[in-house]
C-alpha cells in the first residue's frame, strides 16, 4: 500500500478512459498526474474491455488507499440519418433535401431519417443540424411521411451521420435498450456515478433512477435545450449535473454556451450538488503537448465559477498525450486557486444556508477557517449529504471526509475539496474527537499544534442529524493511542 498525500488544489479532474489509457500502467500515471476520478465511456468499446478498466481502477484504489470515484456515460438516444447508395452526397447550398420513411438508400436529394416519432412532431421554420450541425436545415414542410427542408449550410453528408433538433422536445425516452443493458452492467460492476445523456425533461431521470435502485448516483448531463428550460426541475431529480458543451454548442449559437455554463454551474452549487464541466478543455492536447492559450483560459474560467470537477475527453481517451494533459489540467486549476482572488470570485455567488441545523453548522465551518487560524475540516457523514453541505460554502480550507461507507465515500470523488477516508464508525464524542485529530495528522491534513473544525451527528450513526461542531487542537501523541 502506498501512502497519497491529498490534492493541493479543491477542484477535481475526471478522466476519460480509453484505448490511449485504459492500461493500467497508464491508468496509474494519469492518477498520480492529478485524476481524481475516470470515466468510462459506454458509447465505446464492449463489456469486457470495460470490466477490465473499472477492475484496474479498483485496483489503484486499493494500492493507494483512496477511494477513487468511476462514472459510467450512457450513450442515450442518439438521431441518425440513413445509408446513402455511394455511402456519402452532397447536399447543395440552398437547395431541397428531404428525409423520409423509404428505407431505400439516399441519394443528393432525399434519406431515410428512421426515427418515427420526429414526423408530424416538425413545423414550418424549425431546424435540424446534422453532422455536429455541420450541414443546417430549416424545415419548409413536416408530415406523416417526409419533412421537406432547405439547406441553409449544405455540403458533404454521411452514412448514419448525427441528427440534432434544437427546436422541439422529442418524445423519445432517455435510454435505449443498450443504455438499459450499459446500466445494468455498469451497477454489476460497481460503478458510483451514472451519466444520462440528452435528457430533455424530468421525467428522463426516472428509469434511470429506478433501475438503479439505492445504487450509484445520477448526472444528468447538460447538453439540449430543453434540458436547459427545464434545468430546477432536473436538477432537483439528480445528484449532479455535467455541462455537456458538445451537443449544446451544436444545438445553440456557440456565444450563447458560456454565460449557459455559468447558469448550470450557479445552480447546481446553489443546490449543493456536484456540477462538472465538460467537452473540448484541453482539446488541441490529443495531437499537441501542450494547449492553447484560450484553453487555458477555459479550464480557468471554470475553476473560478466554482465548478466541482473539469474533464477531459478524448485528450484522456484517444490522445497521444494523455498523461501531460492531465498534469497541464492539475497545474493550471492549482495555480488558478492560488490566486488571491479566487476565493472572492467563487464566493460572489450567494449560497444562503437552508434554515436546518446541518447547513448552519456548514455555512459556520467558512466563516470560522476565515476567521480563526484552521487547517483543515474533518465531517463525520455516512451518506454524504454533510459533506456535500460544506462543500456548497466553498471554505479556504480542505475538507477530509470520514465515513464507514466505501460507496459513500468513492462518491465524493466529484465533490469540490473533498477528500474521503473510509474508517470505522464512531459510537461517542471522545471517540470522535479523538479518531478526528489521528485521521487527520495520518492523512496529512495537520500537524502538531494545529487547529481542526469536526462536524458530526448525535446520535451518532444517524444518517442526517449533523448537528455538532468542535474545533480542535493537534497533538503529535494521538496517532500512538489507536489504529484504525
Amino acid at each position: 500500500m502506498h501512502k497519497f498525500a491529498p490534492r493541493d488544489r479543491k477542484v477535481k479532474i475526471l478522466a476519460t478512459l480509453g484505448p490511449a489509457s485504459r492500461d493500467p500502467e497508464m491508468l496509474e500515471r494519469l492518477f498520480r498526474a492529478g485524476a481524481d476520478a475516470f470515466r468510462v465511456n459506454m458509447s465505446h468499446g464492449e463489456h469486457a474491455h470495460h470490466r477490465e478498466t473499472i477492475a484496474a481502477i479498483r485496483a489503484l484504489e486499493t494500492k493507494y488507499s483512496r477511494p477513487i470515484a468511476i462514472l459510467a456515460d450512457l450513450q442515450g438516444p442518439k438521431l441518425r440519418v440513413g445509408t446513402f447508395k455511394d455511402g456519402r452526397a452532397v447536399i447543395r447550398h440552398s437547395g431541397h433535401f428531404t428525409l423520409d420513411r423509404n428505407p431505400e438508400p439516399g441519394d443528393e436529394t432525399r434519406v431515410q431519417l428512421p426515427h418515427p416519432e420526429l414526423f408530424g412532431l416538425l413545423k414550418k421554420g424549425q431546424r435540424l443540424l446534422i453532422n455536429d450541425g455541420k450541414i443546417r436545415l430549416k424545415v419548409i414542410r413536416a408530415d406523416e411521411d417526409a419533412i421537406l427542408c432547405s439547406a441553409e449550410v449544405g455540403g458533404v453528408i454521411s452514412d448514419r451521420k448525427g441528427v440534432n433538433v434544437p427546436d422541439a422536445e422529442v418524445p423519445i425516452p432517455a435510454l435505449t435498450d443498450k443504455d438499459r443493458r450499459d446500466l445494468a452492467y455498469a451497477m454489476e460492476q460497481g460503478v458510483d456515478w451514472i451519466g444520462l445523456s440528452f435528457v430533455q425533461r424530468p421525467e428522463d431521470l426516472a428509469e434511470a433512477r429506478k433501475l438503479m435502485g439505492r445504487k450509484g448516483s445520477l448526472c444528468a448531463k447538460i447538453e439540449k435545450p430543453s434540458a436547459v428550460r427545464r434545468l430546477d426541475e432536473i436538477l432537483e431529480m439528480a445528484d449532479g449535473l455535467m455541462v455537456a458543451r458538445g451537443d449544446l454548442g451544436v444545438e445553440l449559437e456557440p456565444f450563447e454556451v458560456p454565460p449557459l455554463q455559468k447558469q448550470i454551474v450557479n445552480k447546481a452549487r446553489t443546490a449543493g450538488k456536484p456540477v462538472i464541466v465538460a467537452t473540448q478543455m484541453l482539446e488541441s492536447m490529443i495531437e499537441s503537448p501542450a494547449p492553447t492559450r484560450a484553453e487555458v483560459s477555459d479550464v480557468a474560467n471554470a475553476v473560478y465559477d466554482g465548478a466541482d470537477a473539469v474533464m477531459l475527453s478524448a485528450e484522456t481517451a484517444a490522445g497521444e498525450w494523455p498523461e501531460e494533459a492531465v498534469a497541464m489540467m492539475d497545474r493550471i486549476a492549482a495555480q488558478v486557486e492560488r490566486d488571491e482572488a479566487y476565493l472572492p470570485r467563487v464566493r460572489f455567488l450567494d449560497t444562503p444556508p437552508d434554515r436546518t441545523t446541518a447547513d448552519a453548522l456548514a455555512h459556520s465551518c467558512m466563516t470560522i477557517a476565515d476567521t480563526v487560524a484552521i487547517r483543515a475540516i474533518t465531517v463525520f457523514t455516512f451518506s454524504g449529504s454533510t459533506a456535500r453541505r460544506v462543500a456548497r460554502e466553498r471554505p479556504s480550507v480542505p475538507m477530509m471526509v470520514l465515513t464507514p461507507s466505501l460507496d459513500t465515500a468513492r462518491r465524493v470523488g466529484l465533490l469540490w475539496g473533498a477528500h474521503a477516508v473510509v474508517t470505522r464508525d464512531i459510537g461517542s464524542f471522545e471517540e470522535m474527537i479523538a479518531k478526528g485529530k489521528r485521521m487527520a495528522l495520518r492523512h496529512g491534513f495537520g500537524a502538531s499544534g494545529d487547529k481542526l473544525i469536526v462536524l458530526a451527528g448525535v446520535p451518532f450513526g444517524t444518517p442526517g442529524s449533523t448537528n455538532l461542531l468542535h474545533i480542535v487542537t493537534l497533538s503529535g501523541n494521538e496517532l500512538k493511542r489507536h489504529s484504525d
